[in-house]
């Protein structure tokens, strides 16, 4: 259990790292208290009936870093939404990667060292250490991306989500990082998309937020099952197949004896949050 609160803590957005520790003071408003979540849940509520906000923990009346509880709460919001939206694409990833079009056999070898038909978590254990910290490094940037906009000149009307800023939302970053490489933002990257009336938006959102947290108990579902076969009895009754693992699936976020990949990770991690903070303003110069 005790290997499961400290992964899942691990898993969190990389914002926990970056936040602002310093720019909000506690008297300021940001029209997220525990009265907007309680309204949140009338407009939106669960399949499961819950009346009021289902909080165990209380989190709603937490204070991180010292923002006050209307960021913490704005953070949570944040947090939430963006926990949906990798968990969404993480479902489908690794329902995609479970099937033969990805997992193989393939005419040609999409790349060197490729194996055939090899589950999800297999595929990850095969990428090479260095493959997986270019992945975190392209990760750290979109993080920090994202949690620093509102400090850029270019960024006119951004406000963060712990300062009262909407929740989920991610700014432009076209153009971003030297020399400019990024050339598609991450919303509507070939700009299809029509605009929508607010109203439209907020019920999309609604509907984004329930998706995203079927999707986390989905993945952690598939999750399970490959580890421990015949512990989702559901997926018999459709009969879904999923490819069962033996490996241990935390290996690369837990830093046990052995693994040559959380090591460099955390510090890598370190180095950017640290990096960050120091942008912000947060850590005093010595």
């Amino acid at each position: 259990m005790a290997r499961i609160i400290l992964a899942l803590a691990l898993a969190a957005p990389a914002a926990a790292l970056v936040a602002p520790l310093n720019t909000v003071s506690r008297s300021v408003k940001v029209a997220e208290t525990k009265n907007d979540l309680a309204a949140l849940c009338d407009e939106n509520p669960t399949a499961l009936g819950f009346e009021g906000i289902w909080d165990p923990l209380g989190c709603a009346d937490y204070d991180f870093w010292g923002l006050g509880n209307e960021a913490t709460i704005g953070y949570l919001r944040h947090a939430e939404i963006k926990h949906g939206r990798v968990a969404m694409a993480g479902f489908l990833g690794f329902v995609a990667q479970s099937t033969p079009l990805v997992s193989g056999e393939h005419a040609i070898q999409p790349y060197p060292g490729y194996v055939a038909g090899c589950t999800p978590q297999v595929q990850w254990d095969n990428v090479p250490l260095i493959g997986k910290l270019q992945i975190l490094v392209a990760v750290g940037m979109l993080e920090s991306y994202g949690e620093g906009a509102g400090r850029e000149k270019d960024a006119a009307g951004y406000t963060h989500y712990t300062q009262g800023g909407k929740p989920g939302y991610y700014p432009p970053i076209v153009g971003k990082g030297p020399p400019g490489q990024i050339l598609f933002n991450l919303w509507d990257p070939f700009q299809l998309i029509p605009d929508s009336d607010p109203a439209t938006k907020k019920n999309r959102l609604f509907a984004e937020i329930n998706n995203g947290r079927l999707a986390m108990l989905g993945l952690f579902s598939l999750l399970a099952e490959s580890r421990v076969p015949g512990s989702n009895p559901q997926l018999a009754i459709f009969d879904l197949h999923i490819p069962a693992y033996d490996g241990n699936v935390m290996a690369s976020v837990f830093p046990e004896l052995g693994n040559d990949f959380a090591g460099p990770a955390f510090a890598v991690l370190g180095v950017c949050g640290f990096l960050q903070q120091l942008k912000n303003g947060a850590v005093r110069k010595i």
